[in-house]
């Protein structure tokens, strides 16, 4: 058991016909039980998650899971010194991940996963057409070389972008990749849907081809965007260089964290001239309570958390 470190888990698996009350309670109760922070989204089509915690607790969910039926998640494990999360959040929505379409079965049929270990030589051919899926922000943090940026803001803009974009491009070989896989499963899927013959996608997403391929011969720059407190990572998932803005909520290079335009909690060179007098004064106070839990030793769920607080 890591004694030192947070168990950080993200997982889904697409998949029908289950009972999602019930499994919505069961994860929720013993996730409360155990002190297991994170989100979980429950929908008809499946199930989408990130949750962190102490190893064993972490590893149990596996057997609630299991008892659904999900025996195929598609699973990444990381670690953290600090809880990467403040609260827990287990909810019901329409779907997994947001694309709003009717072109999109993934538990039916997607585009040809690729492992970290072919994806090199996939997207070194020149007449592939490479794809990142994420939101733009996402992008900017940190990509595969000669990949192709939607500049898209949310997930569901995705369709505009094939429509507008590659509409001539339904016989050409199309690798795209995300994340963790998720967003591609539905991409692709849509692809096929739509007429396009050969989609593939990368297996695991960037995080698993930064925990398995050295960076001595990753093709991948930057960091990679996720969505906790870690913020970013790198290569072998260490924590990344990037904190986030708690104001207008954007990540924040190491330039941006050094500049005088960033105030810790209050506004960063993005936001600065945006926020009103009224939220800078909710933030500074925010920030003034933080700072009196942290002398007093009280909890307060801003201060990052390490494994001893929550044994």
């Amino acid at each position: 058991m890591n004694n030192k470190h947070f168990t950080i888990i993200t997982f889904y698996q697409f998949k029908k016909n289950f009972d999602q009350i019930k499994l919505l309670s069961e994860l929720r109760d013993f996730c409360k039980f155990n002190k297991i922070r994170g989100t979980v989204i429950i929908a008809n089509e499946g199930i989408n998650g990130t949750l962190a915690g102490f190893e064993k607790n972490i590893n149990d969910i596996f057997d609630i899971l299991k008892k659904f039926n999900f025996v195929n998640l598609n699973t990444k494990f990381s670690f953290s010194k600090f809880i990467p999360f403040q609260k827990l959040k287990i909810k019901h929505k329409k779907e997994i991940i947001t694309l709003r379409t009717k072109f999109s079965d993934p538990e039916k049929k997607t585009g040809k996963h690729v492992s970290f270990n072919e994806w090199n030589n996939i997207i070194s051919d020149k007449k592939t057409i490479l794809l990142d899926v994420r939101n733009d922000f996402e992008v900017k943090i940190g990509s595969f070389k000669g990949a192709i940026n939607p500049k898209t803001k949310n997930f569901t803009e995705f369709k505009d972008f094939v429509k507008i974009n590659l509409n001539k491009s339904k016989d050409k070989k199309i690798a795209m990749f995300c994340t963790g896989g998720i967003r591609c499963e539905k991409a692709s899927s849509y692809l096929l849907a739509k007429g396009f013959k050969d989609v593939c996608q990368l297996d695991g997403g960037i995080l698993k081809y930064l925990e398995k391929i050295p960076e001595s011969k990753s093709l991948w720059g930057g960091e990679c965007f996720v969505f906790d407190g870690r913020v970013s990572v790198k290569n072998e998932l260490k924590e990344g260089t990037y904190k986030m803005c708690y104001a207008c909520r954007e990540p924040m290079s190491s330039k941006e964290i050094n500049s005088k335009k960033y105030k810790p909690g209050i506004s960063c060179p993005k936001c600065y001239k945006k926020i009103s007098d009224e939220k800078k004064k909710r933030l500074i106070e925010r920030n003034k309570q933080i700072s009196i839990a942290k002398k007093r030793g009280l909890y307060n769920r801003y201060i990052n958390q390490t494994v001893t607080d929550l044994d």
